[in-house]
């Protein structure tokens, strides 16, 4: 198994750069891939500002790209319910510090926008301090 940066995966969705998509899709089509928490975080990031993909385009490459069978994550229940929640109007980082924060009673922030998105959906105790 291998794990692979930010970049990556980037290249692989985008397709910018040829080279370095070919190079991309190599390492997914004969490896195991490993796929940390902290880069798909980056990735959304990535896609979100310098590419200007919206939510439904974030979450189809995500879905497709967890749903490869060569690939490994540390939480693909929690990454599921961030896509979901993300789908619902939650910003994804927001989503994905929820998601990954459901063990909690409630997650405190000052953030009203977040406060707010969170009431539309299920599971979420989000409060002002």
């Amino acid at each position: 198994m291998i794990a692979v940066d930010t970049n990556i995966i980037v290249r692989l969705l985008t397709q910018d750069d040829a080279e370095q998509y070919q190079k991309a899709h190599h390492l997914f089509a004969s490896n195991e891939i490993f796929i940390a928490d902290s880069v798909i975080l980056e990735c959304e990031w990535v896609l979100r500002f310098a590419y200007q993909f919206d939510c439904v385009q974030i979450n189809t490459a995500m879905t497709k790209l967890f749903g490869l069978p060569n690939v490994h994550l540390t939480h693909p229940a929690l990454l599921a319910q961030t896509l979901a929640w993300h789908s619902q109007g939650l910003d994804f980082a927001d989503a994905f510090h929820l998601a990954f924060s459901q063990h909690c009673k409630a997650f405190y922030s000052f953030d009203k926008k977040m406060i707010k998105a969170a009431k539309a959906i299920d599971g979420c105790k989000v409060v002002l301090p």
